[in-house]
């Protein structure tokens, strides 16, 4: 058996106007995330995280954001079409741990139906995928609500045999 572990690293602007999408759920909130996609940073990250493990590039090369077939795209199709990508390549997910970065608003409530929604698109356990939110104490452009960021690190498996 051979484990490959990436990390994957994603930012958005807040803005009002735009609904927010974060970990394949729409949130409540005055302000949203803003990019070529329904800009979900949550499951941006987690994309460019397989990806990376699979040694397959990143959400860039795959989608980018010059091309309008992307504009507006449910960020659940990328991941979708990304688990695609590490499965042909003979990957398996093990686990995916991620963390949030986020002022406002508090996500501690949705984080559930963030991982249901993340489990049932990666065709994984929910026990598989851990979501975490933190803060940054209202320091730099998280903490002026000026912006979002996710980090996420995950653990592929590829059965040699």
């Amino acid at each position: 058996m051979k484990f490959r572990i990436g990390i994957g690293y994603d930012v958005h602007r807040l803005e009002k106007g735009p609904d927010f999408y974060l970990g394949g759920i729409k949130i409540i909130h005055s302000k949203g995330a803003v990019g070529h996609s329904d800009a979900d940073t949550l499951i941006h990250a987690i994309c460019d995280a397989l990806l990376g493990a699979a040694n397959a590039g990143d959400i860039g090369i795959h989608f980018p954001d010059t091309s309008k077939e992307f504009e507006g795209i449910d960020s659940k199709k990328l991941l979708s079409n990304v688990i695609e990508i590490i499965s042909k390549k003979g990957y398996s997910i093990e686990n995916v741990d991620s963390i949030i970065i986020l002022q406002k608003p508090k996500i501690s409530e949705y984080i559930p139906q963030m991982k249901k929604v993340l489990a049932t698109t990666m065709k994984i356990d929910i026990d598989d995928i851990s979501v975490k939110a933190t803060t940054t104490e209202k320091l730099g452009y998280i903490g002026r609500e000026e912006g979002i960021a996710a980090q996420a690190v995950v653990l592929l498996s590829k059965n040699n045999a």
